[in-house]
């Protein structure tokens, strides 16, 4: 009977610590203010990017749209048109994605991110939580010492003569 109690006892410790760990795991996990369905997503994005902004894939280096992309306006979320960076932020870093020394803060989210065996900071769109890329402290240092690495398929370029565009959404 002994056993028994202490077998009861063992499991409800394992199950009560197991649920702890999921509930904080959930407080952990924001909330953004755009919630679709995997199903609402992939009739919005195309392919590549609901690989990159929902499952937080990474596009192939030196091989998309805005890595040698220099032109005057602003980068916006492809999810959702939300503010990001602006094209005077833009450096070529050399890493073979497109690259800003600056976001507009309150438009971005910073997540830890652990995949790979790696301890990252994710950069997420603060709208949709749509993965952007990662931030790294080897940025410029004469600016701001940060390099914001972005994934192409998670912007969308609006040109500085349209950005009234983005007023009226």
């Amino acid at each position: 009977m002994r056993k028994i109690v202490v077998l009861f006892a063992m499991i409800m410790l394992v199950g009560c610590s197991g649920n702890a760990q999921q509930k904080k795991e959930e407080e952990a996990k924001p909330k953004f203010p755009l919630e679709r369905t995997d199903a609402e997503w992939k009739k919005i994005l195309t392919p590549e990017q609901y690989f990159v902004l929902r499952q937080k894939g990474t596009e192939k280096p030196f091989n998309n749209k805005y890595d040698k992309f220099y032109k005057d306006g602003v980068y916006v979320c492809a999810a959702d048109s939300t503010k990001l960076f602006l094209s005077e932020h833009k450096y070529d870093s050399g890493s073979g994605w497109p690259a800003f020394d600056t976001a507009i803060r309150k438009d971005i989210y910073i997540a830890k991110d652990n995949s790979y065996g790696l301890s990252r900071d994710e950069v997420l769109c603060a709208t949709c939580g749509g993965h952007l890329g990662h931030v790294f402290d080897d940025g410029p240092i004469n600016t701001t010492g940060i390099r914001y690495c972005i994934n192409s398929a998670a912007l969308q370029f609006i040109p500085k003569d349209d950005e009234s565009i983005l007023e009226k959404k």
